[in-house]
């Protein structure tokens, strides 16, 4: 026999429960100089400010706030919570607090150590642990010990120690993109205030060692030690003015003469110097040689060639 089931929607008007509201107790309410004496054994030489409210929390029991005039604890109220037996009508002190008020300055909250360290934090001698299960580290080759009984043994130690593969942990693909990302955002990468006012970036800068691994791709080492990157990984994408094409420097002679300039000066050949351009051409002081006179026929002169002065000079 098959059964139906028919649902029907009801409306059920559940009334929330009703709010006490709790009223001071008179007596404990009038209580004032009581609170302020207790408050201002407690304050010590600070006095005890004006009353601030009284607040009622449970049948005869109210607490008086009063303010704090402590420089070091601006906006913090004293409270001292007072109270009275039942059919009493002596009013005693229960405790004295003094409790931050709405706009009071607090310390921030607390933070296990692992979240409060920041980079730099690390001083000499200190010892930092690290996870068993930390997400930036995978098992290394050195992880899956002991070898299998088909494995050669000393071959397989021989590969690990040249490959680097002896570690327990190594990187794994979030420690690095972790890494990657820091780096490159940071003051090492292509945003950073001194890479972007630099015309050249490291990756053509002869400075640049090469890295090996996966952050090989994106990032080097600067080896320039007048560079203020010296010694750290930047990205191929940064720069500083200290790139070793910037500006080659001429550390020999330049000649005065602007026609001897090359023309080219992309030109290698044409920046050779040619040491014979230095030699000054002086003058050179050279002596008569001795040189025997010329026996030198007399020409042979008519006297009817001559006129008649002329011949008689010549006896």
């Amino acid at each position: 026999m098959r059964e139906s089931w028919t649902v029907t929607e009801t409306s059920l008007d559940i009334a929330p429960p009703p709010v006490e509201i709790l009223v001071p107790d008179a007596l404990c309410a009038a209580a004032v100089d009581l609170a302020r004496a207790a408050a201002a054994i407690v304050a010590g030489p600070a006095p005890v400010g004006e009353p601030l409210a009284v607040e009622a929390d449970g049948e005869r029991i109210v607490t008086h706030l009063f303010a704090c005039t402590d420089r070091a604890y601006i906006n913090w109220r004293w409270a001292v919570t007072v109270v009275r037996a039942p059919r009493s009508k002596t009013v005693t002190v229960d405790e004295v607090v003094l409790l931050p008020g709405p706009d009071a300055l607090l310390a921030p909250a607390w933070l296990p150590w692992s979240e409060r360290l920041q980079a730099g934090d690390l001083g000499i001698g200190d010892v930092l642990p690290t996870a068993i299960d930390d997400e930036r580290l995978v098992p290394g080759y050195a992880a899956t010990f002991p070898h299998d009984d088909i494995d050669d043994v000393d071959t397989l130690d021989a590969l690990v120690a040249e490959l680097w593969l002896g570690r327990p942990r190594v990187l794994s693909e979030f420690g690095r993109s972790d890494a990657a990302d820091r780096w490159y955002d940071g003051d090492h990468g292509p945003q950073a205030p001194i890479a972007r006012a630099a015309d050249l970036a490291c990756a053509s800068c002869g400075f640049l060692v090469l890295m090996r691994g996966g952050l090989s791709r994106v990032f080097g080492i600067c080896a320039n030690e007048y560079a203020p990157d010296d010694g750290r990984v930047v990205s191929f994408d940064h720069g500083c003015g200290a790139h070793s094409e910037a500006l080659v420097l001429q550390t020999g002679p330049i000649s005065d003469d602007v026609d001897a300039l090359p023309s080219d000066p992309a030109d290698p050949d044409a920046l050779v110097h040619d040491p014979i351009d230095d030699v000054a051409l002086e003058p050179v002081d050279v002596e008569p040689a001795d040189v025997e006179p010329a026996d030198v026929e007399p020409a042979d002169v008519e006297p009817a060639d001559l006129e008649p002065d002329d011949a008689a000079g010549l006896h």
